[in-house]
């Protein structure tokens, strides 16, 4: 994925250059080159009316793609904080010395995935917990191969499960040529609109840019997991984190 996409602010400008250049394109080609005649008209006008159109549907349709891998983005963080203070619980299952240990790197890992939210998170801190977080549980597992410690052992394999879904999904972005495809027909929409014959200001001819680059910002911010201005907040990871930190302060019985 283009490092482009991540910054919605220059998506914004490109798409607005871009289409107030092919619209003033256009108008400049039918006052000095060839105007339309009378029965033209008509048939342009249905030509562009059908091409603004599918500019909408498209803008609409990638706007779906943006927001339904945005919600998918939420459902995962809400799953990791749900994973994470399950096996946080189920911790009480191993014995008392493997309990603690665990209870601790998970509470050192769910730092780690809420700074990976914030975009401070270190892949090699994180990866060395995971491992020490398997290790932890797979060693009480060899030694007392119970159901009851088989069970912390699953709930484990669901907190590592959880990274590598929500990974998928922060990778998972609209295609590059979805946002090509976009930027292609926004540029010959607005050369047709430029190209219409009007008694108008040309100044009219910002109102289709303006608002298909504001559309394009929108899509993009949403889509980006970090840049812009709408993110995924990790409220669920640390509500989690505030309440282990509760429970480990709290004096044994």
């Amino acid at each position: 994925m283009p490092a482009i996409l991540d910054n919605p602010f220059i998506i914004l400008l490109i798409f607005f250059v871009a289409m107030g250049c092919a619209a003033y394109l256009g108008d400049l080609f039918r006052r000095t080159v060839r105007s339309l005649d009378t029965d033209e008209r008509e048939d342009f006008n249905t030509v562009l009316t059908a091409t603004l159109t599918l500019l909408g549907l498209i803008i609409g349709f990638s706007f779906s793609m943006a927001v339904s891998r945005y919600d998918q983005r939420k459902s995962y963080e809400e799953a990791e904080a749900n994973a994470i203070g399950t096996e946080f619980v189920r911790a009480d299952l191993l014995p008392a010395e493997d309990a603690t240990r665990v209870r601790e790197l998970l509470n050192q890992y769910a730092n780690q995935r809420i700074a990976f939210y914030l975009g401070r998170g270190e892949a090699n801190v994180e990866a060395k917990l995971q491992s020490e977080l398997w290790s932890a549980v797979a060693h009480v597992t060899r030694s007392q191969p119970t159901p009851v410690v088989a069970l912390a052992a699953s709930g484990m394999n669901d907190v590592l499960n959880s990274q590598g879904y929500t990974q998928a999904a922060w990778w998972n972005r609209i295609p590059v040529a979805a946002w090509g495809l976009m930027g292609l027909i926004a540029i010959l929409s607005n050369m047709l609109l430029g190209y219409h014959e009007r008694r108008t200001s040309r100044l009219v001819l910002l109102i289709l840019p303006v608002t298909a680059s504001i559309a394009f910002f929108l899509i993009a911010d949403i889509d980006s997991p970090r840049g812009g201005v709408i993110v995924v907040a990790p409220q669920n990871l640390i509500a989690v984190s505030q309440f282990m930190n509760a429970q480990q302060q709290r004096p044994n019985p």
